[in-house]
């Protein structure tokens, strides 16, 4: 998929942007995915170049006039490798895009270094993302960590991960979102963390 583009969930976690915002952005025009039809559905993807323009949302471009914005979006798309950006409009005004480019390039690889973590087989928690070589579904550590369980809870209750994979999980639920009700997934009812109770010591 990534030769042809990234997913807007995908596209939200590598840009560190809302989901809703890269929605509307798609929405007002802003940026032009690439439409790609997988059966009934058609899937809007996204460029690399369309990432750095996110990424730059994400670090303040959305507080800009929207024809700045536009301008921006297409001078990323004409000069991918451009550096700074010299508006046209507005000659006084630049647009650092170095830094942006990087961030994304280092963001795509923790990208690719999360799916490779992870498979679905049918033969496995009924096709649950599990971590490789594990039966320890992703989107459960994910909720852990949402919930505020430190990385070293987590290990102490599954030793089988490792810490980049722990800090992985929720990047990758974000990139890879799944549908359906948290509590019909068969790993919804499983206690996560060995629980000590303390005896009560009578007054």
């Amino acid at each position: 998929m990534q030769n042809q583009g990234y997913t807007p969930a995908q596209a939200s976690a590598v840009a560190k942007l809302p989901l809703k915002a890269v929605h509307k952005l798609i929405d007002e025009r802003m940026i032009h995915p690439h439409r790609l039809r997988v059966g009934r559905e058609v899937q809007r993807l996204l460029s690399k170049e369309q990432l750095i323009y996110l990424r730059l949302e994400a670090e303040g471009l959305r507080l800009l006039p929207l024809a700045i914005r536009r301008e921006v979006a297409k001078a990323i798309e004409a000069s991918p490798n451009a550096e700074t950006l010299l508006l046209s409009g507005s000659r006084a005004l630049a647009i650092q895009v170095k830094t942006a480019r990087q961030e994304v390039k280092l963001e795509l690889a923790r990208l690719r270094k999360a799916q490779q973590m992870v498979v679905s087989d049918p033969e496995v928690m009924q096709g649950t993302p599990v971590f490789r070589g594990t039966r320890i579904p992703i989107d459960l550590v994910a909720e852990m960590i949402a919930q505020g369980a430190s990385i070293e809870e987590i290990l102490e209750g599954y030793p089988a991960l490792d810490r980049e994979k722990i800090e992985l999980a929720l990047f990758f639920t974000v990139a890879f979102p799944r549908r359906g009700r948290p509590s019909r997934r068969p790993w919804a009812k499983q206690r996560p963390l060995r629980v000590t109770r303390r005896r009560r010591v009578p007054a």
